[in-house]
């Protein structure tokens, strides 16, 4: 029986092994109950291209909860904007086997609006 953490991260391996045939740039979420983290990760190699998260100084002038949907939506934009600043306009979606729901769904819904593609 596996538990919590255990089957979201047999999930999640399951996602970046498909990912990683595809040989896709790929958009990295992670989120805790405090902050959300966002990356953009090179399909060879593993090398971060742009990253954002709820710790970054001029976020946090903006957002007082990093743990909301709010913080969530500036998180998606900022990645997107850092994304195509480093040339990058198509991504595969990496969710590290959490749900699409809640404040994942709004980062995704964020960055799209900002110009990424998946």
């Amino acid at each position: 029986m596996l538990n919590k953490k255990q089957a979201r991260l047999r999930r999640a391996r399951k996602t970046r092994a498909k990912i990683a045939e595809l040989k896709a740039v790929r958009l990295c979420v992670n989120r805790t109950n405090c902050h959300i983290y966002a990356q953009v990760i090179s399909s060879c190699g593993g090398k971060v291209l742009a990253s954002a998260s709820t710790l970054d100084k001029e976020v946090r002038a903006t957002v007082p909860n990093g743990g909301n949907k709010n913080a969530a939506a500036a998180i998606g934009k900022l990645i997107a904007e850092r994304a195509k600043a480093a040339g990058i306009e198509e991504v595969a979606f990496d969710r590290s086997g959490l749900q699409y729901h809640g404040r994942v769904q709004v980062l995704a819904e964020a960055a799209r609006e900002g110009g990424l593609k998946f």
